[in-house]
């Protein structure tokens, strides 16, 4: 019921669910652009959707769908009010969600079992408390996110359309203070063209900020880079998954992109990297401007605003040389 990031880190889960015992049927309540990411994947079995922007229309569609099923288990995932009132419109004997300690916004009230307390860590490994407390293993962590057979044409001929080794930049997030300055990123897609020889490709949705973001790269760049906002979360997949590296913020995409397992340069100031940034892979890449040189911060949830400009664009660049040396070379880029 939360963003395209926490989707992608609730795939894992489901996957173990399934692997543990196949027979396992999966309803998943998700809001229409996670929706729209997972639906067709092979642990899904069903997709209920939660409209947030129907306002408290959301709730009652929602409790209209529960009412006409009956669960083993209800996973509570998220931590706040609003996921709770939807726990409480599920008919199961076993609510399983955080503990106390962790649920905000009196979540807790809506499950009659917790997940043990635990300090805080990265979200992925946060979710995989709930198989443990399942007894199933989060071994081996599969995403799984595709492109899938049908999408494999769609695919080749995005590809066959580029004749250079291809570069996605994610311009925008969902909050201002986790975007990287547009006029900087233009800085980065012409070298990325002059000096790395890389197509670069805009790719996020069409939200103001990230249509003016575009807007600006567009302008200052001498190397027009292409741009695919808006063109879905499943073409979003396989462009990514097409690229031989990618550039984000702490976002959805940048979540997307490891797991396809693609070189993600991330950028990051806002947010802790230590609880939301790549998981497990590409963090030699990782831009770390959250905390002070040399400083062993906690993984907590506070946020840094202000931090993101701390990012030069010799920083970004230093990290694709870097990703040359290590990466683009062992795969023949």
């Amino acid at each position: 019921m939360s963003a395209v990031g926490d989707a992608v880190h609730v795939l894992p889960v489901i996957n173990a669910l399934k692997r543990a015992n196949p027979r396992t049927r999966i309803t998943w309540i998700l809001q229409p652009g996670p929706a729209a990411l997972v639906r067709g994947h092979r642990s899904v079995d069903e997709i209920v959707v939660f409209d947030r922007a129907r306002g408290l229309r959301a709730f009652t569609d929602v409790a209209s769908a529960m009412s006409k099923r009956r669960f083993d288990l209800v996973i509570n995932l998220q931590v706040y009010f609003k996921a709770g009132i939807v726990t409480a419109s599920t008919h199961a004997p076993i609510k399983l969600g955080f503990d106390r300690a962790r649920a905000r916004d009196m979540n807790w009230l809506f499950t009659n079992r917790k997940i043990p307390t635990h300090p805080i860590q990265h979200v992925q490994d946060q979710y995989f408390e709930f198989l443990t407390a399942l007894g199933v293993s989060a071994e081996p962590v599969e995403w799984d996110l595709g492109p899938w057979p049908k999408e494999r044409q769609w695919q080749r001929e995005f590809v066959a359309s580029i004749d250079r080794p291809i570069a996605s930049i994610v311009v925008a997030t969902s909050k201002p203070e986790k975007d990287w300055l547009p006029e900087r990123w233009a800085v980065v897609s012409d070298a990325l063209y002059e000096n790395f020889g890389m197509q670069v490709v805009l790719v996020g949705g069409r939200t103001e900020r990230e249509l003016n973001a575009e807007r600006i790269v567009l302008e200052r760049t001498t190397h027009r880079p292409r741009s695919e906002l808006g063109s879905g979360l499943r073409n979003l997949v396989s462009i990514l998954d097409a690229s031989a590296l990618v550039l984000s913020p702490d976002t959805g995409p940048l979540h997307m992109s490891v797991a396809l397992n693609r070189p993600t340069i991330s950028l990051m100031g806002y947010t802790n990297p230590k609880r939301t940034g790549p998981y497990r892979r590409f963090h030699d890449l990782l831009i770390d401007a959250y905390g002070e040189p040399g400083e062993n911060y906690p993984i907590t949830m506070e946020n840094r605003p202000g931090r993101m400009k701390r990012i030069e664009t010799r920083h970004v660049l230093e990290k694709v040389q870097l990703w040359r040396d290590r990466y683009a070379r062992r795969a023949g880029t």
